[in-house]
């Protein structure tokens, strides 16, 4: 994905800092916990085609959190 078009896009509930997760092809906002789709490299911003993301993805991506138990 295209870091500048990143650096642009916000959480359109929120408008907060959303993260890219290359592997699963999504950028999460972790104030909401939605999970948006990227779809053929074009990212999908309608809350209605996110995904609630679980308390394990929340925790992982938290900020500070070092992965370590």
């Amino acid at each position: 994905m295209d870091k500048e078009l990143l650096a642009m896009l916000v959480c359109p509930l929120c408008k907060g800092k959303l993260k890219y997760q290359r592997e699963a092809e999504e950028l999460h906002c972790l104030y909401d916990g939605l999970a948006y789709p990227v779809r053929d490299g074009i990212p999908v911003m309608l809350p209605e085609e996110a995904r609630a993301l679980s308390a394990d993805e929340k925790l992982r991506a938290s900020p500070g959190r070092t992965g370590e138990a």
